[in-house]
């Protein structure tokens, strides 16, 4: 009854992440008065007749989304839930629970899994968070972990993707890069331990890098500080694939253009050294490589005094009319088409 008689086939490479979640959901209505907001922000939101109840998931699948040769099993269950919690807080919202659903393969004894909860209880202890459910199941093929995150927000207090003004700044906390870049050296290092499995790797200059990479925190700081300065964002989202493609998703959800300056993209030094030894641009890392868990937001113009001067923001642009398009402003001061480029797990040769 099933069977497609069509044989044509198209690639999920060609569609992306994102692209393949617009065409998949492009036919589904919202049937229930209660979604306030569905596909195509960072969490849903729904209205609970009081609170808004915000939620986040998502999949982290071993080969794709980690590596095991050296992500320790307790850092990959904290990171998994900072993936969430950070979704969360890009909605200016408050993560109050997680449910947490593993596949596992026989070669994970108990104590490994161990590790993965032990990491999972540390993250909530600190987000004060509870674990409340999810499920367990075999695997035929490694480790898939995924986390659903429900958090509250007045309904006046939610920010989503699409509120950005002509006008506003575009203001980014932290700084970018660097989980990449602690990426490509545990990804060297895996390559020489191959070759000799004797060899021990001096990792000491790359601390900085590395905790980016397998040590994220989400920025609940953030929201906390932005509620004490008295600023609501316009629009917000966090950085999960690359600083283009998230500001790209801003504009095109806003219905708005956008001015980059990348000599605001703020980047820590170990960062810089590191793309230099590799010989990687850090402004394209910065760009494109993702991970980094920091917030994005545009705010009113009238609000600049509340952050001017403060270490946790940086200004880095402003929102322009749809029609201006959106534009990277380069240090020679030329305006060039902003693209995105950030990593695509459905692309046929991506690897993490």
């Amino acid at each position: 009854m099933f069977d497609n008689k069509d044989q044509s086939r198209t690639s999920l490479s060609e569609l992306g992440e994102f692209g393949l979640i617009n065409h998949l959901t492009k036919d589904f209505t919202i049937r229930q008065s209660s979604t306030v907001k569905g596909i195509g922000d960072d969490a849903a939101v729904v209205d609970t007749n009081g609170k808004q109840l915000v939620i986040s998931t998502d999949l982290l699948v071993e080969g794709v989304h980690f590596d095991m040769s050296f992500m320790p099993l307790k850092h990959l269950g904290y990171k998994a839930v900072m993936v969430n919690l950070s979704d969360i807080y890009a909605m200016n919202a408050e993560p109050t629970q997680i449910t947490v659903s593993i596949a596992v393969s026989n070669r994970f004894p108990l104590e490994a899994l161990e590790e993965l909860y032990a990491g999972i209880e540390l993250a909530c202890a600190i987000y004060n968070v509870d674990l409340v459910g999810g499920d367990t199941t075999s695997s035929t093929k490694g480790l898939l972990i995924s986390i659903t995150a429900l958090g509250l927000a007045d309904a006046d207090q939610i920010v989503g993707r699409d509120g950005a003004k002509d006008g506003d700044l575009l203001v980014v906390s932290g700084d970018l890069g660097a989980s990449y870049m602690g990426l490509q050296v545990l990804e060297r290092e895996k390559q020489v331990h191959k070759v000799n499995p004797n060899s021990q790797p001096d990792l000491e200059p790359y601390s900085y890098l590395i905790e980016r990479q397998l040590k994220p925190e989400a920025r609940k700081d953030i929201i906390e500080l932005l509620k004490k300065l008295e600023i609501k964002p316009t629009a917000m989202i966090d950085i999960s694939d690359g600083l283009s493609s998230e500001i790209i998703h801003l504009c095109k959800n806003s219905n708005t253009g956008v001015r980059l300056y990348e000599n605001k993209i703020p980047l820590d030094p170990q960062m810089i050294n590191v793309c230099e030894e590799f010989k990687i641009d850090s402004t394209t890392v910065a760009l494109s490589g993702g991970e980094d868990y920091e917030l994005l937001f545009t705010m009113p113009q009238a609000d600049y005094e509340k952050i001017k001067g403060n270490p946790n923001f940086t200004i880095i642009g402003h929102i322009t009319p749809e029609g201006d398009g959106m534009n990277l402003i380069t240090r020679a001061d030329t305006s060039i088409p902003l693209v995105a480029r950030g990593w695509n797990a459905l692309s046929n040769n991506s690897e993490d």
